[in-house]
């Protein structure tokens, strides 16, 4: 069984790491007022990439972006920049400094945008975020659902030329409720597709759970912050 790559988020919001539950802004807890330390912590316990979300961008209350570039200059292990992604000059800007972005909004409502980004910069730099609520495809914060069926659209961009997918269960984020096992084993048998899963994780047993399914990476939120797992217990499973 392939190796699953443990994925610490670090979420920023007005420069400080958070984590919301289910996407909320209201109902927030704040973890550190540094994201560079949390980097190099999550990095010095042996993290395979860090996983790093522009709340105030995702949100359209302000960017985060040079806090973001320093976290990427302070450490050695890959990032994948998520959150807020929607024009061209910005996904531009952020690949100036990081090894991949994470698209979910802009993915899905311009596709030929994408796919001009793929060809200058290489599909393997732009993993597409599929956040699902009920087997749909939400975007725009999760306040927008476009109907899209989950599986329909991973298998769209796959026949695109991408192959890596962050899937997030929105009603499990932030939540410890247990990752969604059903939807995550169905887009990890899209031929071609390798998933990441996101939300929901709770205790080392979800993280084995992701794996049998087929899970390629495990994004660790709040379970880690609350110190219910540890990077080191996944590594030692995944």
């Amino acid at each position: 069984m392939q190796k699953v790559k443990v994925i610490p988020a670090i979420d920023i919001m007005e420069g400080k790491v958070v984590r919301l539950v289910k996407g909320d802004p209201k109902n927030k807890t704040v973890y550190s007022s540094n994201p560079i330390e949390t980097a190099k912590r999550w990095e010095g316990a042996g993290a395979d990439m860090l996983h790093v979300v522009d709340l105030d961008a995702t949100l359209g209350l302000g960017s985060n972006l040079q806090t973001i570039k320093k976290v990427v200059q302070e450490i050695s292990i890959p990032v994948e920049v998520a959150g807020g992604l929607r024009s061209e000059n910005t996904v531009e800007d952020v690949l100036d400094f990081a090894p991949k972005v994470v698209l979910g909004t802009l993915a899905f409502k311009n596709k030929d945008l994408v796919q001009k980004l793929s060809k200058k910069y290489g599909s393997k730099r732009i993993v597409i975020s599929a956040d699902q609520l009920d087997g749909k495809i939400v975007v725009s914060g999760w306040k927008e659902n476009t109907g899209l069926n989950l599986i329909a659209g991973v298998e769209e961009f796959v026949n695109l030329g991408f192959s890596e997918f962050l899937i997030t269960s929105v009603d499990r984020d932030g939540t410890l409720s247990g990752p969604d096992l059903d939807s995550l084993k169905k887009a990890c048998n899209v031929r071609g597709a390798k998933i990441i899963a996101s939300g929901g994780i709770s205790k080392l047993h979800d993280t084995i759970a992701v794996k049998q399914v087929g899970a390629a990476g495990v994004i660790l939120g709040k379970a880690l912050y609350d110190e219910k797992l540890t990077i080191e217990e996944v590594k030692a499973i995944a």
